[in-house]
C-alpha cells in the first residue's frame, strides 16, 4: 500500500473484495440490519406470548444475543474474511460442518430476501400504488442486486439513510408514547404486566424472548464483510456491541411506548401495531409509517442480500460451493455471481410462494449456525492467529452455546419438522461437496483447512 495515497485501502486486492468500510459505516450496517422491518410487527407477536410488559423478552433477548455476538467479535476479528459461520466452522470442525453452517445461513438468508421482497409488494405499498406482488418482488429483487453490484460503500451509504429513517420513525414511536403518557391518556400498569393465561410468568418470558431474538441476530450479517472493513480488529468489536446495545435501546423504548399506549389485546390483533400507537396519539399522518415501513423492508433486504452473496462467495473461496461463485467484478470489486445467483433464487422462492411456512424456520436454523460459531471459538483458541483481535471471556461462549439449546427447546414441533428437512438437504449437499473435494485432492479436514489468504487469494495452508 502507498503511504502517500489515502486511499488505497479502498482497492481491491487481485480477486478479492475491496477495503471500503470505516467503524461508522460498519455500525450503521448492523444497526440498520438488527433494526429492520421485524420491529414493526414484532411487538404485538411478543405481546401474545409475554403480556403486556413487552420490554421484559426484548431486553433478554438482548442479553442472550450480546452472548453469541461475543464469539463472532472473536472470531471476526482474528478470520476477517467473508463466509463468516461457514469459515469458521471450515476451521475448527473441517467442510463438511462448514458446509452444514454455510448452507443454513445460505438458506435463512435467501428466504429472508424472499419474504421481505413479497412484503414490500404487499399492505405497505398499497397505501401508494396497488401493483402484482409478483411483479412489485422481482422488480424490488433487481434494483437490490444492482445496488449491491455497484459497491459495498454505496450499499452502505444508502443503508445509512435508511436507518436513520428507520430509528427516527421508532423514536416518534417513543415520542407519541410519551405524549400519550404525560396527557393521562396511557396506562403505565401493563408495563409490570408478565405472562398469560395459559402460560406462567417464566414460561411466558421465555417464549417470548424466542420472538424478540429474531429481532437481533441480523448481526451475523456483518461478519460476512468484514473482509471489506479497512481495519477489521479495531472497528468490528466496537461497531457490534455498540450497534447491538443502540437498538436494545430503541427496541426497549419502543416495547414501553407500545404497551403504556395500546391496551395488549389490541397490540396482539394488530398486524400493524406501532400504528397502533400513531392512532392512539393522532396528529401523525398514517401514510408516514407506510412509507418508513417500505424503507425498512427494502433495507433489510439489501443488508440480507449482501450477507447472502459475501457468504455464498466466502464458501466458494473455501471449496464448498462452484468456483464461479467466487468471480468478482474487476473494478467495483463485487461478487457479481453469487449476487446473481442468490438474487435469482430469492426471486424464485418470491414468485412460487411458500415463504411464510419455510421462514419460521428461520430461528431454528440460526440456532443451529450459532451453536456451531459458539462452539467453533473454543476449539479455535488452539490457533493464535495473525496478529491482536478480539478475545472474548471463556464464559460467554460456554453461555452462549447453553442458550441456543434452551432457546431450541421453545420452538415448536412443526418448526422442527421442517428445520429437519432443511437440515437433511444440507447434509447430503455437505456430503456431496466434501466427497467432490476430496476427489480434486483439496479435502480438508478439522485438523488442517485449506484456506486463502484474505489479501489476495493466495493459498495457504494451516496446521492444526
Amino acid at each position: 500500500m502507498s503511504i502517500g495515497n489515502p486511499r488505497a485501502t479502498d482497492r481491491a486486492p487481485q480477486g478479492g473484495l475491496k477495503k471500503t468500510l470505516t467503524t461508522p459505516l460498519l455500525f450503521f450496517f448492523i444497526l440498520g440490519d438488527v433494526l429492520g422491518a421485524g420491529v414493526y410487527v414484532l411487538v404485538g407477536q411478543v405481546a401474545a406470548d409475554a403480556g403486556g410488559a413487552v420490554w421484559v423478552p426484548l431486553v433478554v433477548a438482548l442479553l442472550l444475543a450480546l452472548l453469541t455476538a461475543a464469539s463472532y467479535a472473536e472470531l471476526a476479528t482474528k478470520y476477517p474474511r467473508s463466509g463468516g459461520a461457514s469459515h469458521y466452522a471450515t476451521r475448527a470442525f473441517g467442510p463438511f460442518v462448514g458446509f452444514v453452517a454455510g448452507f443454513c445461513m445460505l438458506t435463512a438468508g435467501i428466504v429472508s430476501v424472499a419474504a421481505l421482497a413479497r412484503g414490500f409488494g404487499g399492505e405497505y405499498l398499497s397505501a401508494f400504488v396497488t401493483l402484482p406482488v409478483g411483479v412489485v418482488a422481482v422488480l424490488f429483487l433487481v434494483v437490490l442486486a444492482l445496488v449491491n453490484a455497484r459497491g459495498i460503500k454505496e450499499s452502505t451509504r444508502a443503508n445509512v439513510v435508511a436507518t436513520v429513517i428507520e430509528v427516527g420513525g421508532l423514536l416518534v414511536v417513543v415520542a407519541l408514547g410519551g405524549w400519550l403518557l404525560l396527557r393521562g391518556d396511557a396506562d403505565p400498569g401493563r408495563l409490570v404486566q408478565l405472562g398469560t393465561p395459559e402460560k406462567g410468568v417464566a414460561a411466558a418470558v421465555l417464549s417470548a424472548s424466542v420472538l424478540a431474538y429474531y429481532s437481533f441476530v441480523g448481526f451475523e450479517t456483518s461478519v460476512n464483510v468484514a473482509e471489506e472493513t479497512r481495519d477489521p480488529r479495531r472497528s468490528y468489536p466496537r461497531a457490534l456491541f455498540g450497534a447491538l446495545v443502540a437498538a436494545g435501546v430503541v427496541y426497549a423504548l419502543v416495547g414501553v411506548a407500545a404497551s403504556v399506549a395500546v391496551p395488549t389485546e389490541k397490540l396482539v390483533a394488530s398486524s400493524g401495531p406501532l400504528l397502533e400507537v400513531v392512532k392512539a396519539a393522532g396528529g401523525v399522518p398514517l401514510w408516514l409509517f407506510s412509507a418508513i415501513a417500505l424503507v425498512a423492508v427494502a433495507n433489510g433486504a439489501l443488508l440480507t442480500g449482501i450477507m447472502s452473496s459475501r457468504l455464498a462467495y466466502g464458501m466458494a473461496r473455501d471449496g464448498l460451493l462452484p468456483a464461479s461463485l467466487a468471480r468478482v467484478l474487476p473494478r467495483r470489486g463485487t461478487p457479481w455471481v453469487a449476487i446473481a445467483v442468490t438474487t435469482g433464487a430469492a426471486m424464485l422462492l418470491a414468485l412460487t410462494g411458500g415463504v411464510a411456512d419455510l421462514a419460521s424456520t428461520l430461528v431454528l436454523l440460526l440456532l443451529v449456525v450459532f451453536l456451531i460459531v459458539n462452539t467453533a471459538v473454543l476449539v479455535l483458541r488452539r490457533d493464535p492467529g495473525d496478529g491482536d483481535h478480539f478475545r472474548a471471556p471463556t464464559v460467554l461462549p460456554v453461555l452462549g452455546i447453553a442458550s441456543c439449546v434452551l432457546l431450541a427447546t421453545q420452538i415448536e414441533a412443526q418448526v422442527w419438522v421442517r428445520g429437519l428437512v432443511v437440515l437433511a438437504v444440507g447434509l447430503v449437499l455437505a456430503a456431496v461437496a466434501v466427497g467432490r473435494g476430496r476427489r480434486r485432492g483439496d479435502g480438508a479436514g478439522p485438523a488442517g483447512v485449506a484456506d486463502r489468504a484474505a489479501d489476495g487469494g493466495t493459498p495457504v495452508t494451516r496446521s492444526g
